[in-house]
């Protein structure tokens, strides 16, 4: 059989000055954050993976710098009693972010063609229509504006397993593991082929899927956030806002100081 997107994936060593690279990146992204804010845009950002793969870390520090008023992280669970009843994309077009915000999904709408289609809980036709559903809802939004970055986290069996051990042994994170981690772990050549179609299916220029090897936590974390920083900041004007003539004269007045001419910039 044919190797797949997945088993070609490559697993990056942890930078040794990954302390510095990361808290670059960080304050790039606020930067970017303030210019969507100032500038109206909007962007979603989802990440999907593995359990134990490192999303809630990316998550983590991808938020760590930023405006909380302008970025929101939705953690996606199963659907209720009540979105079941609903359109599976019901519930995430209430979370997608206002014009100047970013969302930031932790998990997303993509379970119907994972975790629905492995488990049964989606029949063949529902999850298979979902592709096309899930493309037009993509695209809705681009058109709109909204910038989109998806992420993948993959790691091996292996990694996966050692992860699982370290938070059952660790008191303070044992509440990450559930049973679900335990038949998703053994259904994981069924994830392989539906993650395979996923990709295949849902890949696109407007919303391409960027997958990341996953295996070193570090060195994932920084290629993630560099993937995020770059999508966002493509064809956005991240040049620092100057004074208009009005505003330097209203804080001359008020405020009894004395701007520099280069710091004004005339109104369009």
């Amino acid at each position: 059989m044919a190797k797949g997107l997945l088993d070609k994936v490559k697993h990056q060593r942890s930078p040794e000055d990954y302390h510095e690279v990361e808290k670059k990146l960080q304050l790039r992204l606020l930067e970017i954050l303030i210019a969507y804010h100032r500038q109206q845009r909007a962007a979603v950002i989802l990440l999907e993976g593995w359990d134990a793969a490192g999303k809630g870390g990316l998550i983590k520090r991808l938020t760590a710098e930023l405006d909380p008023r302008f970025c929101k992280v939705v953690p996606v669970s199963a659907p209720n009693e009540h979105e079941r009843k609903q359109h599976y994309l019901t519930r995430f077009w209430a979370e997608l972010p206002e014009n100047g915000n970013w969302t930031v999904f932790d998990r997303s709408w993509y379970g119907r063609v994972a975790v629905e289609r492995v488990e049964g809980f989606a029949s063949p036709e529902d999850w298979g229509r979902a592709y096309g559903e899930i493309n037009a809802f993509e695209s809705t939004l681009v058109t709109h504006g909204t910038r989109m970055v998806k992420l993948f986290l993959h790691i091996s069996q292996d990694e996966q397993d050692e992860r699982l051990i370290d938070r059952l042994e660790q008191p303070w994170k044992r509440w990450k593991v559930t049973e679900e981690d335990f038949r998703n772990r053994a259904h994981r050549a069924a994830y392989m082929d539906a993650y395979e179609e996923m990709f295949e299916r849902t890949d696109s220029k407007h919303a391409p899927w960027h997958v990341i090897g996953a295996n070193h936590k570090k060195a994932a974390r920084i290629e993630g956030l560099k993937i995020i920083a770059d999508r966002l900041a493509e064809g956005v004007d991240l040049s620092d806002p100057l004074l208009t003539p009005e505003m330097k004269a209203l804080a001359e007045k008020e405020l009894g100081c004395e701007l520099e001419p280069a710091e004004i910039k005339a109104k369009p």
